[in-house]
């Protein structure tokens, strides 16, 4: 039996929410989806609302008038301004975590201490706030040594400094250049991880969690992993090289441990826990939390996720997700960032894109639209990140063959993309 039609309010307007607005949309029970403020793909699925995604008052006002039946909180820095508490006060019904259990997220330093109290492996660190504090202190370290900005910065606030000089260079920029404003208050400075990084994605209801197949993210801008570090150039799932005996350690070692330990402190998590970890030579170690879905490690999950979100997101909610069983598509996925030239630096807006449509023709593919504009001249780049190609196969190389051809057919100014997405992914199946 289908439950009542929903009307479904989603913050934000990247490449994310396009990705989990395609999934609801073939939903039975979404009525009407709202997207604030969406992009140019997302209009395509619903009503796009001129509301900005951290205007918590106007999306309140918004929701009761609409009458929304269910908000998806999904970007961080309304859930770190404390959205999901603000509506809940105002009686209306959200999903994602409160402010106080999204400070695993939005900082960094008391992500570290968390872990510490619960034993959940991570890298070495010291916290400061003070640079010449922190300065003595890289001097004296080794190197390669990791800086981070304690609060968010749009994934672009971590250096991994190959020399003293670079760490130092990096620290001035966050705590007297305040480049990244008041989230470079303080600073964590840790011990560099070797290994291979993987993104892992636990829903939970604050008591109970379902893990998500691992998936990888490739972080920097060009091949190779070289330049700065991005908001994400492109990722694949699920990992060859990740069986179920090592999900089960991360399970065991990482998410149950953060789970329980946010209940135990009266910060229940409810909404989607996505520790990036490293694997290193001494096992799986956490180098962040995030406290929402991933992008661009959402499109690959929405296209291979076999059961209803809306359920999902409701038992999550309601504390019944125990009893929920996630079916995934025997398939693998790639979603493929296509960025404007210059990003993650200055770039331009307002390139007209052309060639999607052709692009969407070709088998197992869905564009989903990341930073996206629709003026009278067509559709436009309007972000740093633009589109997100995503493909299905029955195996990996597969999937990664039908997203590039795809992307062969779009076109924009200045466009840029990574040539080498899944490769090392394809290297480490080699080998295990």
């Amino acid at each position: 039996m289908v439950e009542k039609k929903q009307k479904i309010l989603i913050i934000g307007g990247g490449g994310r929410e396009h990705a989990i607005g395609w999934k609801i949309a073939q939903e039975e029970r979404a009525r009407e989806i709202f997207f604030a403020p969406g992009n140019g793909g997302t209009a395509e699925l619903g009503k796009n609302i001129n509301i900005s995604a951290t205007d918590i008052s106007k999306l309140i006002e918004f929701a009761k008038r609409e009458k929304i039946d269910i908000t998806l909180a999904l970007p961080d820095d309304p859930l770190a301004q404390g959205v999901v508490d603000e509506f809940q006060k105002a009686g209306l019904r959200i999903w994602g975590p409160t402010r106080a259990a999204a400070e695993l997220e939005w900082s960094k330093a008391y992500a570290k201490d968390f872990m510490k109290r619960h034993n959940i492996p991570t890298a070495r660190h010291e916290v400061f706030n003070n640079f010449e504090k922190a300065k003595i202190y890289i001097e004296k370290g080794p190197v390669p040594v990791v800086v981070k900005a304690s609060g968010l910065a749009l994934g672009k606030g971590v250096t991994v400094a190959q020399t003293k000089e670079k760490a130092i260079e990096a620290l001035h920029k966050i705590l007297v250049g305040k480049v990244f404003g008041a989230s470079g208050n303080e600073v964590v400075i840790e011990e560099f991880l070797e290994g291979t990084e993987i993104s892992i994605h636990a829903l939970s209801d604050g008591k109970s969690w379902k893990i998500f197949p691992a998936s990888q993210d490739h972080k920097r801008v060009y091949d190779d992993d070289a330049g700065p570090n991005t908001g994400g150039m492109g990722v694949v799932a699920p990992l060859p090289f990740v069986n179920s005996t090592l999900l089960s350690r991360i399970e065991k070692k990482i998410v149950k441990p953060a789970i329980e330990g946010m209940a135990e402190e009266g910060r229940p998590f409810v909404g989607i826990l996505y520790p990036g970890i490293m694997l290193t030579d001494e096992g799986p170690k956490v180098f962040e939390f995030n406290a929402r879905f991933g992008d661009p490690e959402t499109q690959v999950y929405m296209r291979l996720l076999d059961s209803d979100l809306l359920d999902l997101i409701e038992a999550s909610i309601d504390g019944g997700l125990e009893n929920q069983e996630i079916k995934w598509k025997k398939q693998f996925a790639c979603n493929i960032a296509l960025a404007s030239g210059g990003y993650p630096g200055k770039y331009e807006k307002g390139k007209v894109i052309s060639g999607i449509e052709d692009a969407a023709k070709e088998p197992d593919i869905v564009i989903f639209h990341a930073g996206t504009k629709v003026v009278r001249q067509g559709l436009t780049t309007n972000s740093g990140r633009v589109l997100g190609v995503s493909a299905t196969g029955n195996t990996l190389k597969e999937a990664l063959g039908n997203a590039y051809k795809a992307i062969g057919k779009i076109s924009f100014e200045g466009m840029q993309y990574r040539k080498d997405i899944g490769q090392k992914a394809l290297a480490l199946e080699g080998k295990k």
